[in-house]
């Protein structure tokens, strides 16, 4: 078996190449409201680092300092208080350590534009530049388009696929983007995705061994003919039925 140092350039430890692997982050966020236009805010964001639709193990979660109040409505969505929050740095000062934890890779949300949409908004208000919509893969769109006319909600992707939610009581970024990051490996082909038998050997050598053969004693066939009693019953039955098809 192979084992790989799961960055975004991975280390055959059979024979030391490097294998190029996808890297992509599943992220969440955690609001006061809706809309960054008319002052909502991101108070919470997590993020899960997948190379080859596996997860490495590598995550980024952080609280924000929103600034403002809690609405009740959101707050009891995700359990986040105004008290709680007031103590968290802001958001400028945990930036750079977030753009670095996404780099490049494609950004996996459900519902990614209204995770996109708050994100750049922090951005901007600090300068940065917008992360481009390029980079945005909506799990909402694969779903809708793998299991159209179905519920598309987290609970109800993660209950058809057999993920375990038990434990998610309120809404929680980072627990967010786990089951999100389980669910997105489903979406995208399952686990078997990561098989790659082909790339190992065109050819598969199938070794069949023949049972070995063991002594019985011998018997001789049973007879199977029908003896002269019988014969003469069938044929005396024969005689009882009424206008026989086969004589037609």
């Amino acid at each position: 078996m192979r084992h790989f140092d799961c960055k975004d350039r991975l280390q055959d430890s059979e024979t030391g190449q490097i294998v190029q692997q996808m890297r992509e982050v599943i992220f969440d966020t955690e609001t006061t409201g809706l809309d960054p236009k008319t002052g909502d805010r991101m108070v919470e964001i997590g993020c899960v680092e997948m190379v080859g639709r596996v997860e490495t193990g590598r995550t980024f979660h952080a609280y924000f300092n929103p600034e403002r109040d809690m609405p009740i409505e959101a707050e009891r969505v995700h359990g986040l208080s105004a008290a709680f929050l007031a103590t968290k740095p802001r958001f400028a000062e945990q930036a750079d350590e977030l753009l670095a934890f996404l780099g490049d890779a494609p950004l996996v949300a459900h519902n990614a534009g209204f995770d996109f949409g708050f994100l750049n908004n922090e951005l901007e208000k600090i300068g940065r530049q917008p992360i481009s919509m390029d980079r945005m893969v909506d799990t909402v769109q694969l779903a809708r388009k793998k299991h159209p006319g179905s519920k598309l909600s987290l609970d109800a992707l993660c209950t058809r696929y057999g993920i375990d939610r038990s434990h998610r009581v309120k809404h929680g970024a980072l627990l967010d983007a786990e089951l999100l990051a389980q669910v997105y490996v489903e979406l995208t082909g399952g686990r078997q995705i990561g098989l790659s038998l082909a790339a190992e050997s065109s050819e598969i050598e199938i070794s069949v061994q023949s049972l070995p053969v063991r002594d019985r004693p011998f018997r001789a066939p049973r007879p199977h003919s029908a003896s002269e009693a019988e014969l003469a019953a069938h044929t005396q039955f024969l005689e009882t039925v009424k206008s026989p098809l086969w004589n037609d």
